[in-house]
């Protein structure tokens, strides 16, 4: 995968939320590659991603041609899970293999017939007959025919009535009737209207109106936990779980509703965000969200015409209803509908969340391209104060440290969008300077530092910042003008005791306001480049004391004393080691020495 993919990937996924929906994985040439479902929309998305290691080859084969990612927001996980099978079912992606057999998901059946059975199938058939689901398992479904069976008489059998056969007396009772689960239909018992009536009542219950049911059975829990039959309290309270699930019914698809558009629009000062969901045979099949820009201060109905009137002959093809927040006037046969309630306004504030959703990725990538943050502001005024070309992103300050001319070091430190940027930090041991010269010294760390940024073709900085006054100002300068580079790179000092900063080639020092971001960065600069060398400098100082007691041993070179500190750590230890033990190590000769020096 390019880095440059890799970025554009990163910068999609950064844009998600964790909310229920589903992902939709594109390659570059606009195939869709995948359909999955999400509980949590970024960490699912993220985590094909991150991986190092993949279940399968096709999975790793799969993430590999990933271009684009595009996801629709939902209410829940089941609306995710069913919204996935619609999609997979429509348009086959090449790697949902699990799903591309014949499975369906089970749809609840109340047969059109005289005393109609109700019953459970994976198979739609267009006979009149009446249907509810999709459901997410067999079990949610089970649950669902057993409340009704227990709570509505409604026949279990399979024979195929008719009123000439009741009359007739050519069925026998089956064992539901003797147990008390049927009242007797094929015996003629039963009455047609009282049949109807049980019916009507079971389909409300199937409507998701299960209040009455539930406070039923909720009812029926506490009696029997109060006379401690606790096993069949137990088994109605899994079966309330159950209903409460079925309760909880999809938006995302509905037998009852076909050939329907969805429009919604979220507004912001420039902008407006418009959702379209478009809904066949009981699906969602398109989900688009479209941005549009505003020019004369439109309204939100009026930009709503505009998108339908731009989707009619693609996106809303072959659709016969458009539910909208507001009644559109177009010369076309659509019925345009405001819903109060019910499914189809379920659907519309669906379609608002994918449009608000939409507006927050939105505006986040326009303030990565266009980020007015503290951190810009900041630089402004940092461009400002300092009379710079061009913003500051990424300085650089650098500072000297040494005893008496002893270990002369140099530290590097790198500030990007104004804060420290560790990572890029450098230490320098100062090779050509004898004795205590740090305007020598500071030639010669800035030639080393920009000649090796420039052999390597790396970005240069904005602005170079060195600790000291005129006279480290004019060696750093030096160095810029060896390179090439003095009129490129902005470069100032600073001097410690009354914080005045020099240009090159102006007499007189500026003196910043103590109360400005600028002096407080540039101090802190300077504090973290003089921390950093400090320490470097110690560490080196103290590596030079050991090694300045072992290498002053005659015959000892830096292949013994390396394998002395490397298994005692310290001088100090080495001189409590006795003789036997140093001749295992580095022999008897060399142990000889080293033993009695050291007691020395």
């Amino acid at each position: 995968m390019s880095v440059e993919k890799s970025v554009n990937l990163k910068a999609q996924i950064s844009l998600l939320e964790n909310v229920p929906g589903v992902y939709q994985f594109y390659e570059e040439s606009g195939n869709l590659l995948y359909v999955g479902k999400a509980k949590k929309l970024k960490n699912r998305v993220s985590s094909y991603f991150n991986k190092i290691k993949f279940e399968n080859k096709k999975t790793k084969v799969m993430v590999q041609k990933v271009f684009t990612v595009k996801t629709i927001q939902l209410n829940s996980e089941i609306d995710a899970l069913l919204l996935e099978n619609s999609l997979i079912k429509k348009y086959q992606p090449r790697y949902n293999i699990q799903l591309k057999d014949d499975k369906t998901y089970p749809w609840i059946c109340i047969k059109k017939e005289i005393f109609p059975r109700v019953f459970y199938t994976r198979k739609k058939i267009k006979d009149g007959s009446l249907y509810f689901g999709p459901y997410p398992s067999v079990k949610v479904v089970k649950t669902v025919l057993e409340l009704v069976k227990n709570n509505f008489e409604i026949r279990t059998c399979d024979h195929q009535l008719s009123i000439e056969k009741i009359e007739d007396g050519v069925f026998k009772n089956a064992v539901d009737f003797y147990i008390g689960n049927c009242k007797g239909c094929c015996q003629g018992e039963v009455e047609i209207s009282d049949y109807e009536e049980r019916l009507i009542n079971m389909k409300q219950v199937l409507f998701g109106n299960t209040y009455k049911a539930l406070k039923s059975m909720r009812d029926k829990m506490k009696e029997y936990a109060s006379v401690y039959q606790y096993e069949e309290a137990e088994k109605i309270k899994v079966k309330i779980k159950n209903i409460e699930k079925f309760q909880a019914k999809s938006v995302v698809v509905d037998s009852n509703i076909s050939s329907l558009g969805a429009i919604n629009i979220v507004s912001h000062e420039k902008f407006a965000f418009v959702n379209t969901l478009k809904v066949m045979n009981g699906a969602i099949t398109k989900s688009k969200t479209t941005v549009v820009k505003k020019k004369l201060d439109e309204s939100e109905q009026e930009i709503i015409s505009f998108v339908i009137a731009d989707s009619l002959n693609d996106f809303f093809d072959n659709v016969k209803e458009i539910i909208s927040p507001f009644i559109i006037s177009l010369d076309h046969p659509i019925n345009f509908h405001i819903p109060q309630r019910g499914d189809k306004k379920a659907l519309l504030l669906l379609s608002k969340k994918n449009a608000l959703a939409k507006k927050i990725e939105f505006l986040k990538t326009e303030a990565i391209k266009n980020p007015e943050t503290p951190t810009l502001k900041l630089l402004e005024i940092f461009k400002k104060d300092l009379r710079l070309n061009e913003l500051p992103v990424h300085m650089e300050c650098f500072d000297n440290s040494n005893i008496q001319g002893n270990y002369p070091v140099a530290a590097c430190v790198v500030f990007k969008n104004g804060k420290p940027s560790k990572r890029d930090y450098r230490h320098f041991n100062i090779k050509t300077v004898e004795g205590p010269d740090d305007f020598a010294s500071m030639e010669e760390v800035v030639y080393r530092r920009y000649k090796r940024l420039k052999d390597e073709k790396q970005s240069l900085p904005q602005l170079i910042i060195v600790d000291g006054g005129k006279g480290q100002l004019s060696s750093a300068i030096k160095s810029l003008e060896k390179l090439k580079l003095n009129k490129k790179v902005a470069i100032i000092g600073i001097a410690k005791r009354l914080e005045e900063i020099y240009f090159p080639g102006d007499q007189y020092p500026l003196y910043l306001d103590k109360k400005t971001p600028t002096l407080k960065v540039i101090q802190n600069m300077r504090n973290e480049a003089h921390r950093f060398g400090i320490t470097h400098h110690r560490n080196r100082r103290m590596k030079g004391l050991v090694k300045t007691e072992l290498t002053s041993i005659e015959g000892i070179g830096d292949k013994t004393i390396t394998i002395l500190l490397t298994k005692y750590k310290s001088v100090k230890m080495i001189k409590t080691i006795p003789l036997k033990e140093l001749e295992s190590l580095i022999g008897n000769d060399k142990a000889v020495k080293v033993f009695k020096a050291l007691k020395k």
